[in-house]
């Protein structure tokens, strides 16, 4: 629509707003009338409303009319309350007046303004509309005059466009805080979703922008500098053309400020069309701190894996270095005197001096391998504790009594403090005490030189239950002391102050650990203290279930008088271990009577008469039937005074499953090789004795 038709308008407004009483001539009216009829004509609808705060309408076509679906002018007016207002749909209506409004005081010399928005009609059929108003100034006050056209057609059109870019835009998923739609091809973007990053670019509207403007402001006001040229090419059409050419999406990450905190973004670009021509694309950002933070920790365990990797591998070095020179250390002496023996072997004085000689490495190296064996089995699931009624002070006495000779040797001045009012009867492990007492005393006595000296203090200290008592085990030594460094790692495995070239204590630096391990395990404490020169001070605090004082069995037999004579059985299929555990027994006076494998114990056992045998010694692991299907089978015999024989398990297998499983097959003892007499006619008064009286 030109001047000329707009000027017709504004020509013709008095009239056509004119009510019936106003003084016009009859060619006016004519005219009026004729202008109406092509009003009504029109394809669109037009209407006239005052620029008041009334927005009272003043003139409207037919074509609006029939586009709210009235039948009649007077119908129109009454449905719309006859005002602009009551014709935009309520929830409109507010953002229609503000576009008009600043359409109208923006620079528009036309003063044209233009905006959709819906209708709701008097059938209740909703439409979309296009408004193209303009604002003029008359004689009859301030007035609007508006085209209007149905756009439900083109705006449905439009919305389902919209709504498959939106099925894109949705695959980027509610995790993106920014969704914009861009066409490279027209530079234009349309924010879908905005993040506060974006509000300053898009000025907080729903509005197209250029695109080159907005990502380059974007990346100027947002992305972090060092990330600036990365982001600025990942945003241009040729980079994005280039990386969609072959792929859906990509994506690029990259660091922001955003309020002078460093955050780290993402951004995801996605061909909307995927038709061969990248044009029209989506463009996702979202946060993913948490994901790098999650990155960043799995990287700090792979890192720490491997610090715990390689502390590891050297500690296995060390540990392995320390191994062969401490197992080297002992098997030199045995082969070293055994060399010496063989020299002087008509020399009984030297003969004795290097066959005690020998004893002592062997026991060393014993010794090595029940510490590594141990340390492994203590990190076993198979480890547990056997509560059974023993005397602590029965224990401490054991422990001392075995360190004295060394003590004595050496001149130390060894003493134990242990006052009588004490509980001594408890229920615990008695071994596992003994291991843990055994192995910090003999340490004390160990690394203590010539003329030192060592106390062993035991003390009750109030428990938190009369049932329990609780007890605490202080060793102190003037030894040769741990410094601070080594201190801060003395129970940790295979670590030790120095080896046994330097310190010259053979040693395998594992008896703290099985220690701490074992203490812990009972739910107690180990605290270390020490001065290099000055000395170490250990300290265990354990707690008891109190057990009723146990009665002693009073035993005035000689247990190798009782032995000697006597024929027991022993089953072991290793010749080596077989002869020398023939000759340890016939010292005693016992008569041996050997048997290959548990098949022929059994067999054995099958014609033997009541009495016959003491007792059994048998070996475990052997071939043909081991020694606990023997013990099955020996305990399933008919006579029962050959099923209840006293069966004694002397074997490698020393691990606590073991032992669990000796006693589960029947046996009354499971004894460790290589075989040591004290403890065998131990446990015989203890089995065989007690049973015959």
């Amino acid at each position: 629509m030109g001047d000329t038709e707009y000027k017709l308008i504004e020509e013709m407004l008095p009239l056509l707003v004119a009510d019936e009483d106003d003084e016009f001539t009859p060619e006016q009216r004519e005219s009026a009338h004729k202008f109406k009829k092509f009003l009504d004509h029109l394809p669109g609808g037009f209407f006239i409303y005052r620029a008041d705060k009334s927005e009272e309408l003043l003139y409207a076509n037919m074509a609006l009319v029939r586009m709210f679906e009235c039948d009649s002018i007077k119908e129109f007016a009454e449905f719309t309350g006859r005002s602009f207002k009551g014709m935009v749909y309520s929830e409109d209506y507010d953002a229609v007046e503000k576009s008009i409004t600043q359409q109208i005081m923006g620079d528009n010399s036309d003063n044209l303004d233009y905006v959709e928005y819906r209708i709701l009609t008097k059938k209740g059929n909703m439409r979309y509309v296009e408004d193209y108003g303009h604002f003029v100034q008359t004689n009859v006050g301030d007035i609007y005059y508006v085209f209007i056209t149905d756009a439900t057609v083109k705006t449905t059109m439009r919305q389902r466009d919209v709504l498959q870019k939106l099925e894109i835009i949705e695959g980027l998923s509610d995790n993106y805080d920014s969704i914009l739609y861009v066409d490279l091809d027209t530079d234009s973007v349309v924010p879908y979703r905005m993040s506060k990053r974006l509000v300053k670019q898009f000025d907080g509207e729903v509005k197209a922008k250029p695109f080159s403007w907005v990502a380059e402001d974007f990346v100027n006001s947002w992305v972090h500098p060092d990330d600036q040229q990365t982001i600025r090419e990942a945003l241009s059409p040729e980079y994005i053309r280039r990386m969609l050419q072959d792929d859906r999406s990509f994506y690029v990450n990259f660091k922001c400020l955003y309020e002078s905190e460093l955050q780290y973004m993402q951004l995801r670009v996605v061909d909307v069309k995927n038709n061969g021509h990248v044009s029209q694309v989506v463009i996702g950002s979202r946060n993913i701190e948490d994901e790098i933070k999650q990155e960043m920790q799995q990287k700090n365990l792979v890192e720490r894996a491997l610090e715990d990797a390689r502390i590891a591998n050297n500690a296995k070095n060390t540990f392995l270095s320390n191994m062969s020179h401490d197992m080297r250390t002992p098997l030199n002496a045995l082969f070293g005197y055994l060399g010496l023996a063989k020299k002087n072997i008509g020399d009984s004085e030297a003969m004795s001096k290097y066959l005690d000689s020998i004893n002592n490495a062997g026991k060393q190296l014993l010794d090595l391998v029940d510490k590594v064996l141990e340390i492994s089995y203590l990190d076993s699931k198979d480890f547990h504790f056997t509560e059974e009624p023993c005397s602590l002070i029965d224990i401490i006495k054991e422990t001392c009594d075995e360190l004295a000779p060394l003590a004595k040797k050496k001149k130390i001045d060894f003493t134990l403090d242990c006052p009588p009012e004490a509980h001594p009867e408890v229920y615990a492990d008695k071994e596992q005490i003994k291991n843990v007492l055994m192995n910090i005393a003999s340490n004390a006595v160990k690394y203590t030189g010539k003329g030192g000296k060592v106390n062993f203090l035991v003390e009750e200290i109030p428990s938190a239950s009369s049932e329990f008592a609780a007890f605490r085990f202080v060793v102190t030594d003037t030894g040769i002391g741990i410094s601070p460094s080594a201190l801060e790692k003395i129970f940790d495995p295979f670590e030790r102050e120095q080896n046994s070239t330097h310190s010259g204590v053979f040693g395998s630096g594992l008896g703290l650990t099985i220690a701490k391990q074992i203490v812990e395990s009972m739910g107690g404490s180990i605290t270390a203290q020490s001065e290099l020169g000055v000395g170490s001070t250990f300290t265990v605090v354990l707690s008891f279930r109190l057990s009723e004082k146990k009665e002693t069995i009073e035993d005035t037999d000689d247990v190798e008088a009782f032995v000697k004579g006597k024929k027991i059985l022993v089953v072991e299929d290793n010749e080596i271990n077989l002869e020398i555990e023939t000759e340890l027994l016939e010292d005693l006076g016992i008569i041996v009577e050997p048997a290959e494998n548990g098949q022929i114990a059994v067999d054995k056992m099958k014609v033997a008469k009541p009495g016959e045998y003491l007792f059994i010694l048998m070996d475990i692991q052997m071939p043909v039937m081991d020694g606990w299907e023997a013990t099955e089978a020996i305990r399933s015999l008919d006579n029962p005074k050959l099923a209840n024989i006293p069966i004694i398990a002397l074997s490698a297998n020393a691990f606590e499953s073991d032992k669990r499983q000796s006693a589960k097959t029947g046996m009354n003892a499971h004894l460790n090789k290589p075989i040591d007499i004290p403890v065998l006619l131990d446990s015989v008064q203890n089995i065989v004795m007690k049973k015959k009286k």
